[in-house]
């Protein structure tokens, strides 16, 4: 048990720093996983948080579709 929840928190620790939000998923869901399931849940939780997090707080409204988009100066 104490093997799973280290292995999930080097992997979380280890996420680039732009997927910041994929790891915040990933601690979401593998808490409701543990909660719901126990430790299988937990490490359950956790992949699909981190897998499919983004793209339902998408769907719910919650994060942005677009990226933001940088305007060059056009040369003239």
């Amino acid at each position: 048990m104490h093997a799973l929840i280290v292995a999930f928190v080097l992997m979380a620790v280890s996420a680039p720093a732009m997927a910041g939000e994929r790891v915040t998923d990933a601690a979401l869901g593998a808490l409701a996983g543990a909660v719901v399931a126990g430790p299988v849940g937990l490490v359950a939780g956790g992949v699909v948080g981190y897998t499919a997090g983004p793209g339902i707080a998408r769907e719910w409204g919650l994060r942005s579709h677009k990226r933001p988009v940088r305007k060059v100066a056009q040369e003239r």
